[in-house]
């Protein structure tokens, strides 16, 4: 998808190579095929608002940032309930197209699926264009 990927963590490079190893690699021949990040002190999971002072962790969260290094989403979640791999793919997608064309993605949308074309003349007529039904 032309997309960098970084993981990041308070836990030690040794404690995620043996995560790769002993876990991730059970799941996903090799491990995961991105580089995972030591994270320290928090210092980056303090950047990005994730760091939990009080138990010295970075709590899940994950960010797409565009090539301008402009945060586009952001989704924060507690490590109980396990995130969406798919509607990380579709934001990717979404946030590609939207750069390349200049259109608009509404809700849910996937590639082949309308797009809008945003301007004075849409406002108040999203409902002509787009329709709940069309979501996903």
């Amino acid at each position: 998808m032309g997309v960098e990927v970084l993981a990041a963590s308070t836990d030690s490079r040794f404690t995620h190579k043996i995560w790769q190893e002993e876990e991730l690699g059970k799941m996903i021949p090799g491990g995961v095929p991105y580089p995972m990040i030591a994270d320290a002190g928090g210092l980056i999971g303090k950047a990005y608002g994730v760091y939990e002072e009080l138990a010295g962790v970075d709590i899940r969260g994950r960010f797409l940032i565009d090539p301008d290094f402009v945060i586009r989403a952001a989704e924060i979640l507690t490590p109980e309930v396990g995130r969406n791999v798919s509607e990380l793919f579709r934001q990717v997608q979404a946030f590609q197209h939207v750069r390349k064309t200049g259109e608009v993605t509404p809700s849910g949308w996937t590639p082949g699926k309308p797009t809008l074309k945003p301007g004075p003349e849409l406002a108040g007529k999203v409902w002509k264009e787009w329709k709940p039904d069309m979501a996903f």
